[in-house]
């Protein structure tokens, strides 16, 4: 009996390797994600526009400077730039929020999508073409040498910026004129935070020479304003520019519709009328057609 019982499990043994031996192995999981019709594309596959517009909101990155974006006495934010936005966000149908942010955080500020555009007299460049997607050109711009009106004659001649104590913002059209013109060679430069801080250091004498914007000189010097005893010196300008919204890379189709806004603008004076109201009219570049 022993030895048919042992035969009877000899044979099952045998019956359940021939099985195991013939079976096909589980198929591995898929790494592939499965497909959902109904799943929302990715800001990466579809492009800003559909992030921006299935928010419905653009956060536009700006800082504070007169004429552009800045506050009036109730605090409430103004400039071209602000107006601008607002009327480019109309056409587009989405709501805008405006977000300051340090200007030499703005392309870690866009990437990381904390905002949408920078939208503040952004000049356009080739480096920031390499890594930012640019609107078209609307506003010429260039920089200037801003200095106490009583040292207008002697900042005329560049010979004497030898020593002179000169500002800029960090990371700006500014700086690069400081960086890149011989005349500031042999000046002793610092770099500061934000536009607004470089005419704050040369009207209190702790700089003698500025380097920024003319469109924010316009808004920000001279009679009537919070400057009245800086003024600009006329002999000489540096690095002629021009102002561009920029968006993250890759970003055409957000590009096409915020240019064909800005076109209708310019086509039924609404562009043109918002700069008149910050003196800015003769700078524009975009046309009616």
């Amino acid at each position: 009996m022993k030895r048919v019982l042992a035969l009877v499990l000899t044979a099952v043994f045998c019956l359940s390797i021939f099985a195991a031996c013939g079976s096909k192995p589980a198929a591995a999981p898929s790494s592939a994600p499965s497909a959902n019709p109904s799943a929302a594309p990715s800001p990466a596959a579809s492009g800003d526009w559909n992030y921006i517009s299935g928010k419905g909101e653009m956060i536009a990155g700006i800082t504070l400077f007169a004429p552009m974006n800045y506050k009036d006495s109730t605090g409430k934010l103004i400039g071209f730039e602000t107006e601008f936005t607002e009327a480019v966000a109309k056409e587009l149908g989405v709501k805008v929020k405006f977000q300051e942010i340090k200007w030499a955080s703005k392309e870690i500020e866009l990437n990381s999508k904390n905002i949408d555009c920078i939208w503040n007299g952004m000049t356009i460049t080739d480096e920031r073409k390499a890594n930012m997607d640019f609107s078209v050109p609307y506003m010429m711009n260039k920089q200037v040498m801003v200095v106490k009106a009583s040292n207008v004659s002697k900042y005329s001649d560049l010979a004497n910026l030898k020593g002179a104590r000169v500002v800029a913002e960090k990371q700006s059209a500014g700086e690069d004129v400081v960086k890149a013109e011989a005349a500031f060679k042999d000046a002793k430069y610092t770099a500061l935070d934000s536009q607004a801080k470089v005419l704050m250091e040369v009207a209190a004498g702790t700089a003698d020479v500025g380097i920024l914007d003319y469109v924010m000189s316009i808004g920000s010097i001279g009679k009537g304003t919070d400057y009245e005893g800086l003024s600009i010196v006329p002999t000489k300008d540096f690095a002629e520019e021009q102002y561009g919204i920029a968006f993250r890379k890759g970003s055409p189709e957000t590009v096409a519709k915020v240019n064909a806004a800005i076109q209708k603008l310019a086509n039924d004076g609404t562009l043109a009328s918002i700069a008149a109201k910050y003196k800015l009219q003769d700078m524009l570049l975009v046309k009616p057609k």
